[in-house]
């Protein structure tokens, strides 16, 4: 027989937590549908104890999806696992996640308490969140640098204690697969109570060696694998979810298990992370890459052609790759746009935000000849992200010239009235943000700034990403348009609607030039 894989995505939890790939409330949720439809079996969807727009997204997330079970992060505290629970309250099928740490440096260092105090911590935390659920995940962090003894006195504990899930993270990716493999056999070989739960990896990718991890453990009897799509996380990432699932599918000769996601879903799942958080994915990455099934040189060329599997080992259709292009232009309906988006599993809840996408669709279609499904990814994420902003990009005017200091006129929406002011720069992309922070003083610092083509092409969608900074807070900003400066333009806003507060875009100093 061929058990179950379960498949625990943390993009949206773990994920967010890469340096400026924080989402709002309406991200998550298109992402947690997308991830419904990718049938994965539980979305982490947040930490609600930390902060008040994490705790309404959870709860978001929590009221709409239907299909999965849906995860809220808890420290071993009572008030996080009461926050989370309260988070969950009107989920289908809710889980309570907790979690505290049991390896000696950070028993000593970080909770400054002895291993009997951890213990008695973790069983507490552990049956107040049944109180509230019968599914409750108990996660031992930083286990790959615990005592073992210890370790297995925990896992005992927290298991008799009510635990339906046993995670053994790699916090830090410093694991080796092999050593790992043999961990993760150990503790469900010595802990008496082992066969009463589920095993379950959490692997980072500090090494490199992330999904290599997670697989060493199902090897090894793990039944849950926790991975983010595109490997986003913290520092180096997490473990693909992509390269766990098709490692899985397509070595069943080594794997006794399968899992239950739609592959067909996977390019659409990496294709909209990507596009909201901003961080693009790299042309060669396994499974979702722009070059992950194309073959240049002239033998693997020859041999694919006279038989697929000469040097490919899986259907670039399997996992939603596919030469579909939407042939519509400046006179297409709405029905044939509609129709493309279901297609893609682009929902919009509204008919104002279909116009506004629509809209966008037709200015696109004014600029270049063929409309492909990436150009309305990229679309669809514009219309969205404007819904409410207060900072909107009415005009800008660039004049760019050899031996010339480049000039920008930019004219701003700030909170319904309009603004203009004029500014030079290094090039026109420096004139345009000079021209918008002299309406906005914002005081942010400029981190990145990068540009990646949404297709192919002179006529293609140019996509910026920017990550701005203001004292602790860093957020990352997208803008598309066949112009990249009128893109850049739109990337920069995006991200000044995301870091300013409501206090400081009422500050007076907004709106006023320096």
């Amino acid at each position: 027989m061929t058990d179950k894989l379960y498949i625990f995505d943390t993009t949206l939890r773990d994920g967010e937590q890469s340096p400026g790939a924080s989402m709002t409330k309406e991200e998550k949720i298109r992402i947690a549908k997308a991830l419904e439809k990718l049938r994965v079996d539980v979305i982490e969807a947040g930490f609600p104890i930390a902060s008040p727009g994490d705790f309404e997204a959870v709860q978001a997330v929590a009221n709409v999806i239907k299909d999965c079970t849906v995860c809220g992060l808890a420290r071993a505290l009572d008030a996080d696992i009461d926050r989370a629970a309260e988070a969950l309250k009107h989920a289908v099928s809710p889980r309570i996640h907790t979690f505290i740490a049991t390896s000696p440096i950070h028993m000593e260092k970080k909770l400054r308490m002895t291993a009997d105090q951890v213990l008695e911590q973790a069983v507490k935390a552990v049956k107040r969140a049944r109180q509230y659920t019968d599914h409750v995940e108990f996660s031992a962090e930083d286990a790959g640098r615990s005592d073992l003894e210890f370790l297995c006195r925990v896992i005992e504990a927290v298991i008799n204690a009510g635990a339906k899930v046993i995670n053994i993270p790699d916090t830090v990716g410093y694991k080796m697969p092999d050593r790992f493999g043999k961990l993760i056999a150990t503790l469900i070989e010595r802990v008496p109570n082992s066969d009463q739960a589920i095993f379950s990896v959490h692997c980072h990718n500090d090494l490199g060696l992330a999904v290599a991890n997670s697989l060493a453990g199902v090897m090894n009897g793990v039944r849950q694998v926790e991975c983010t799509i595109n490997g986003l996380g913290e520092r180096a990432g997490n473990a693909a979810l992509e390269e766990v699932v098709m490692a899985v599918r397509t070595r069943q000769d080594v794997f006794s298990c399968q899992t239950n996601i739609d592959t067909t879903q996977i390019v659409n799942c990496s294709r909209l992370v990507s596009n909201i958080t901003g961080f693009p994915v790299q042309p060669n990455k396994a499974i979702v890459g722009a070059n992950a099934f194309a073959h240049e040189a002239g033998i693997h060329q020859d041999g694919v052609l006279k038989h697929r599997q000469t040097y490919e080992i899986m259907k670039a259709e399997d996992v939603g790759w596919h030469a579909n292009r939407m042939v519509l232009g400046k006179h297409s309906g709405r029905n044939a746009f509609r129709d493309r988006l279901q297609s893609l599993n682009i929902v919009l809840d509204s008919e104002e935000l279909l116009n506004a996408a629509f809209a966008r669709f037709k200015d696109i279609a004014d600029k270049k000849h063929e409309i492909y499904d990436e150009d309305l990814q990229a679309l669809v994420t514009d219309a969205l992200s404007s819904e409410h902003e207060w900072l909107k990009l009415i005009s800008l005017k660039v004049c760019s010239e050899t031996g010339e200091m480049p000039q920008a006129q930019v004219t701003l929406s700030i909170n319904g009235a309009e603004q203009s002011v004029g500014a030079t720069g290094s090039g026109p992309v420096d004139a345009t943000f000079k021209a918008i922070e002299a309406l906005v003083n914002s005081n942010t610092t400029l981190l990145v700034y990068s540009v990646n083509n949404v297709t192919n092409g002179t006529d293609s969608q140019g996509e910026v990403g920017v990550r701005l900074k203001k004292e602790d807070k860093v957020v990352n900003g997208q803008g598309a348009d066949t112009d990249i400066v009128i893109a850049s333009a739109k990337a920069y806003l995006n991200a000044l609607n995301k870091i300013l507060t409501v206090t400081e875009r009422r500050h007076p100093q907004i709106g006023k030039s320096g």
